[in-house]
């Protein structure tokens, strides 16, 4: 039994706000990881800034170790302004991509980047930005949905903008099929795109657990084959499978949608 009453939630989401801060961290980190190495690609977002080439190299490192930075403390002392940080952080990084001509799905796809530190901040206690991460253990049933909303809508866009770039075949994810094998890639990548659209709908409309949990393996296994840094790609994925188990969490927790919201006590039965 799990029970939502005038009081909070009696037994605090630690599990969720856990899963929320270590994949939110793994977002900076793995970012930090490609302005290590100097990816190339890079060169293209700081030119939206009108920043050239050669001072786009000198940049990179100093960008990766900040963000390597702001990802441990994440994870050894959290604060509020650094989960702040990363929904602005993560957004515009994001929206460099179509800004600098790559296709739109690209900053969709990207939504648990930015939408995994915002619902760690909506679980969160209040607090200036300096104040302490910690999971509200009085959260009421409302803001629980509120959480449960955002993941759901953050995992309808890393579904449905995965699945996106699939069908318009994004010449990344036909490298990827081609190496594992398949003898047409165009078809696998329109295949998994159809797959992926119908699992982000089913997730959006009416998300169920056991689905959703298929969704979290799938989503780790097809991040795990990128031609290059394929490990660094997986970390800095870790927004997407962290809103995945969120929500499954979140979805053995969240109270039936009722029409009294001001109800002293709302019982579940998991």
């Amino acid at each position: 039994m799990k029970v939502f009453s005038g009081d909070g939630l009696q037994q605090p989401a630690q599990p969720i706000h856990s899963t929320l801060r270590i994949a939110s961290a793994m977002c900076f980190i793995g970012h930090g990881a490609f302005g290590i190495i100097t990816k190339p690609i890079w060169c293209n977002y700081f030119a939206v800034f009108g920043i050239g080439h050669d001072l786009a190299y000198r940049l990179m490192p100093l960008v990766g170790i900040i963000d390597i930075l702001m990802g441990l403390s994440l994870l050894f002392y959290p604060i509020r302004a650094i989960a702040a940080w990363l929904v602005g952080w993560g957004l515009l990084t994001a929206a460099l991509r179509p800004l600098s001509g790559e296709p739109f799905a690209e900053i969709i796809e990207r939504a648990g980047n930015y939408c995994a530190p915002l619902a760690l901040l909506l679980l969160s206690e209040k607090g200036g930005l300096g104040s302490r991460l910690s999971p509200d253990p009085r959260i009421d049933a409302r803001r629980f949905r509120l959480v449960t909303f955002c993941l759901r809508l953050a995992v309808f866009f890393l579904l449905s903008g995965h699945g996106w770039l699939n069908l318009i075949e994004k010449k990344g994810l036909l490298q990827q099929y081609a190496g594992l094998g398949f003898p047409d890639p165009a078809h696998t990548a329109h295949l998994v795109g159809m797959f992926e659209l119908l699992a982000a709908l089913a997730v959006l409309v009416r998300p169920v657990r056991p689905l959703v949990l298929v969704f979290f393996v799938w989503k780790m296994g097809i991040e795990l084959f990128y031609p290059q840094h394929e490990v660094f790609e997986w970390i800095e994925r870790g927004g997407s499978y962290g809103c995945l188990l969120a929500l499954w969490m979140a979805l053995g927790q969240t109270p039936a949608l009722t029409g009294s919201q001001t109800k002293e006590k709302i019982t579940l039965t998991i």
